[in-house]
């Protein structure tokens, strides 16, 4: 199995689960063995599912402001928990790939591995809710066509995404291209970054 299969099995799994209670505080039961890459596969989906309902949520036009603001602080925490996840599984690969010996015109990626993984488990979710859409017997013909249209182009982005991720791999694995990593510093989060926070102490 290619590693952008697994991924998809497990997102698509992950993305059903979330669906059975469709709730934000619902509590994540982690098939895999802990610390295991599936695990974190599985709980990186997971993490956007909540993050893709939160979205939702905070777009109310009349939601309570304390609320939306509450709201506004967990989606800034997911995306901290997102973006050390995904550097995570990007030292899993690291590890994966540390004894190949790279050709002399080896040349980096564009983007990580596991930041190209980040994508298909976005796909995985506007998918299952594109599908959601074209399913829906209570809109009119031309918005079921639009949103069929758009699961196709969906389908297809997510088959050409899972080669590139899948060649990507292949190309580290034999030493044509290499990994580099750079972790996302993000500054907002950090009360010694962000000049709104230090400017209070």
């Amino acid at each position: 199995m290619t590693f952008s299969s697994l991924s998809n099995d497990i997102f698509q799994r992950s993305t059903n689960d979330y669906h059975i209670t469709d709730h934000v505080d619902a509590p994540i039961n982690n098939p895999f063995e802990f610390k295991t890459i599936e695990y974190y596969l599985y709980l990186k989906n997971w993490i956007d599912a909540v993050q893709w309902h939160l979205e939702d949520i905070i777009r109310d036009p009349n939601i309570d402001p304390v609320e939306a603001l509450a709201i506004k602080r967990r989606i800034d925490s997911s995306n901290q928990e997102r973006t050390d996840l995904v550097e995570l599984i990007d030292s899993y690969f690291l590890v994966q790939y540390k004894g190949v010996e790279m050709a002399q015109d080896a040349t980096i990626n564009t983007e990580s591995p596991a930041w190209a993984i980040d994508r298909l488990s976005i796909l995985a979710l506007k998918i299952y809710h594109m599908q959601k859409e074209v399913d829906r017997t209570d809109t009119t013909p031309e918005h079921h066509e639009q949103c069929a249209t758009k699961l196709n182009i969906l389908l297809e982005q997510r088959v050409d995404l899972s080669t590139a991720i899948d060649q990507l791999l292949a190309d580290i694995g034999s030493g044509s291209k290499y990994m580099k990593v750079y972790k996302q510093m993000k500054m907002y989060n950090d009360p010694n970054l962000n000049p709104v926070l230090y400017a209070k102490k």
